[in-house]
């Protein structure tokens, strides 16, 4: 028997909470996050036999905790030395305390700003944040950073032993230092959803458990941080894009392209929440990346049809974007709304500027430059691009869709 998919969501969304639970009591994050997964292991592996325990975060936190204090015998055992735990529960004992034995609390800050820890490496706190908040397996993490498993693996390992190291409190850091951790935070959720928003590999285009997962964590974030704009600005575009994620995916599976969908299958509520944070972030702080690309998103959810879109806004968004977060992934959907304003030769001219760099060899470039030179009326030109493209590109259905696009212009 294996986890049915209600279980399978409800321990990803306690998951964060029994870590940050575990840090909070014993301090230690690089054997507090062994434990969960632990607990973890042992839900997937009993739960579908048993069925889900009445009180299941009691039952995690009993047998997380009992997998801490093991840890730490093991460890005292070894190194020939005692050590007195706080815990007498006998092992054979799996039945979960009373639901109130514990008061439940909101850790999620302070477990992600402790991942975000200065003593950390950028990349090292994004994989660590991933891994352990996210819930992201190594294996994805190793993919987003484009890593081998094993190398991505050693990373973390390393990144929990070095704030051990550190001696990182799991407390709120000064004022002075939050800013800069909370950017590594939102990065790291942005990641997140992108990955289940369009998979970057294997027989699925959406992957929804990551996409719940980080609009579930942006949005307990923004609880926690109201006043913060770019906090705001994420989760409006998280909205804003999942909106559209049913319209996204056409009967067999296949990619249906933003111009082609079917906008009465939009959730309009999420789009009305996601419109009403980016205006109201907007009015009352200065903009960043995040809510410009939220408003551009607005603007798409906005128009009644494809052929309605304000690209000239759309394109005023893209070169506040550009001078905010000037990165070459602005630059390529810049170029597409360059195109649509000032026609196709515009923005293939802009495109060389992509020909050298990280984007050279991305599937990403050469449908750009596909689709914009069909618009160009150069249908060979356009049929080699989408091929190029396709022969690049890691997800199937994507894949398959660029495919289709090369046929057409044949």
């Amino acid at each position: 028997m294996s986890l049915d998919e209600a279980a399978a969501d409800l321990l990803r969304r306690l998951a964060p909470q029994m870590l940050g639970a575990l840090v909070r009591r014993h301090g230690d994050f690089a054997r507090a996050e062994d434990a969960v997964q632990d607990a973890l292991v042992a839900a997937v592996e009993r739960w579908p036999r048993e069925g889900v325990p009445e009180h299941p975060a009691g039952w995690l936190h009993t047998v997380a905790n009992r997998r801490y204090v093991d840890q730490v015998r093991a460890e005292a055992a070894r190194a020939r030395r005692e050590r007195t735990v706080l815990d007498t529960t006998p092992r054979d004992a799996l039945v979960a305390p009373p639901p109130d034995a514990e008061r439940p609390r909101d850790d999620l800050l302070e477990l992600f700003l402790l991942c975000c820890h200065p003593a950390l490496a950028a990349p090292a706190q994004l994989a660590l944040t991933l891994r352990a908040v996210g819930g992201l397996t190594t294996a994805e993490v190793a993919a987003a950073f484009l890593l081998p498993e094993k190398t991505m693996g050693q990373r973390i390992f390393r990144a929990k032993q070095r704030l051990r190291e550190a001696g990182a409190r799991f407390a709120l850091p000064p004022a002075a230092e939050r800013g800069a951790r909370l950017a590594v935070v939102r990065q790291a959720l942005y990641l997140m959803f992108n990955e289940g928003y369009a998979a970057s590999s294997g027989p699925e285009l959406l992957r929804p458990d990551l996409t719940r997962q980080s609009l579930r964590l942006t949005r307990r974030l923004h609880e926690r941080l109201p006043d913060d704009g770019e906090t705001a600005g994420l989760l409006a575009l998280m909205l804003l894009t999942e909106a559209r994620a049913t319209a996204r995916v056409g009967t067999d599976g296949e990619l249906v392209p933003l111009a082609e969908q079917d906008r009465l299958r939009w959730d309009r509520a999420a789009i009305a929440e996601g419109c009403a944070l980016v205006t109201r972030s907007l009015s009352t702080s200065p903009p960043g990346p995040y809510q410009v690309q939220a408003a551009i998103a607005a603007v798409h959810a906005e128009a009644p049809s494809a052929e309605a879109t304000d690209w000239p806004q759309v394109l005023a968004l893209y070169e506040l974007l550009e001078r905010l977060a000037p990165n070459p992934v602005a630059t390529l959907n810049r170029a597409v709304a360059v195109g649509m304003v000032r026609g196709p030769a515009a923005g293939l001219a802009l495109l060389a500027e992509l020909e050298s760099g990280l984007l050279a060899g991305h599937h990403r470039r050469h449908a750009v430059t596909a689709h914009l030179l069909e618009l160009a009326g150069d249908r060979a030109a356009a049929a080699a691009a989408w091929r190029q493209a396709a022969d690049l590109a890691g997800s199937e259905p994507e894949r398959r869709h660029l495919l289709r696009r090369a046929a057409r212009c044949e």
